[in-house]
């Protein structure tokens, strides 16, 4: 089916008063777009900024504007008439309705990550070659294998993960590290994020690689403010992972050696180009050495011993 896109640029003041009458018209549906709001969010949310790239900014430089849909049939057109006849300047084009809800797979492909692993969703195929497959459903929660700080998580666990072996993942968002962890041959993870969605996003990517809660467990929380949470957490862990961002790593970097045992390994990720020197800093201080240091695509990854 065919719609109308239509896109009215909107003081920020007005863009309440304009959804109430442009619902009156028959307007079903609002996308705001608007710079401050952007601006509120990310004040509200320090843990994205360094996801925040300056094309993602340039979009919503100086922009206040409503955008919504309307059908191209007899309804539909009755509504536009409607809406243009109140609001002149509205731009309106075409796009088609193939399958909205369905045609963002086609950007997900198998993606061969480091030597061992290819991460396959869930409804491609597993591809031939020999590799492990990493199945996963990519959703809202961060960790699909396609960003540079997930790559080089799975290719520095490659070196470290084994039988016996056990992981904590700390912001596991969608347990990718941890899953790769045991389809590398870990007998358990236990994973944490502050996000409330993570368990039972984790734990669906978990059952599509047959891994159940007695190889992996999830829970909510907040591991750097709640001192009790981190008490449950235990210690003897032979892997400790994190790919978050610098803020939330430097931090974080102080709980973590209680965590492992005296032989084991600490990998972390998603620290942008310019916070790499802090976050080294950070991770020494905390009682590390680091031994190797990955980059790609302005995106740091430190594996590090307990010194």
């Amino acid at each position: 089916m065919r719609y109308w896109e239509c896109v009215l640029d909107t003081p920020s003041e007005e863009i309440d008063a304009r959804c109430d009458e442009l619902a009156g018209l028959g307007v079903g549906g609002f996308v705001v777009e608007n710079e401050e709001d952007f601006r509120n969010f990310l004040e509200n949310n320090h843990q994205y900024w360094d996801y925040v790239d300056q094309e993602l900014e340039d979009r919503f430089a100086g922009i206040s504007r409503l955008k919504f849909y309307v059908t191209d049939d007899a309804d539909g057109q009755a509504v536009l008439q409607q809406v243009r006849t109140r609001y002149p300047d509205v731009a309106v084009s075409t796009v088609e309705d193939s399958d909205w809800e369905n045609n963002w797979r086609e950007y997900y492909k198998p993606i061969e990550v480091g030597e061992r692993l290819v991460v396959v969703p869930e409804w491609e195929e597993i591809p031939a070659g020999g590799r492990l497959p990493l199945r996963l459903d990519p959703g809202l929660i961060f960790g699909t294998g396609s960003h540079a700080t997930t790559r080089m998580c799975l290719q520095a666990l490659e070196d470290y993960a084994g039988r016996g072996k056990r992981v904590l993942d700390l912001g596991c968002g969608s347990g990718i590290l941890g899953i790769g962890a045991l389809v590398l041959g870990c007998d358990s993870c236990l994973g944490c994020d502050i996000d409330p969605k993570a368990p039972d996003v984790a734990a669906a990517n978990a059952a599509l690689n047959n891994f159940g809660p007695d190889r992996i467990r999830i829970v909510a929380g907040d591991v750097i403010a709640d001192a009790s949470l981190r008490r449950t957490f235990g210690t003897g862990y032979d892997i400790v992972l994190a790919n978050i961002v610098s803020d939330v790593i430097i931090p974080l970097s102080v709980h973590v050696p209680a965590f492992l045992r005296h032989d084991s390994v600490f990998i972390t990720s998603g620290i942008i180009e310019g916070r790499q020197a802090e976050v080294e800093a950070a991770i020494e201080k905390a009682g590390f050495r680091i031994v190797r240091h990955l980059y790609e695509e302005d995106w740091h990854c430190f594996v590090a011993e307990l010194a």
